[in-house]
């Protein structure tokens, strides 16, 4: 493959996240703690998971299709709320840490 087609293919390909699992998660998605997926925003990255791991979406998404409440995402160590919510840009190599919130007393 010459130089600027390697760089051409490169230009196209998606950024892959890091995308760290909350223990609660991880039986969705074999025990893994980490997990590399593409996607150029925080939705596509979240889209991609739950299409390959079963039981994920229902965990993640509510029946709009929008983030559950108490999903916390953050990409870079910044709250997405704070951001631009799920269109939160993702470049390569990002950390998308998913943290489902916890309550009790």
């Amino acid at each position: 493959m010459s130089e600027k087609s390697r760089a051409e293919v490169e230009e196209r390909r998606e950024p892959m996240a890091n995308v760290l699992i909350p223990t609660p998660l991880r039986s969705l998605v074999g025990g893994l703690a980490e997990m590399k997926i593409s996607g150029a925003t925080v939705q596509e990255v979240l889209e991609n998971l739950v299409s390959e791991h079963e039981g994920m979406e229902d965990r993640l998404f509510d029946s709009d299709g929008k983030l559950r409440r108490f999903v916390n995402v953050f990409v870079r160590d910044e709250d997405i709320r704070f951001l631009d919510g799920t269109a939160t840009s993702v470049e390569d190599g990002d950390t998308v840490s998913v943290v489902p919130a916890v309550a009790g007393g």
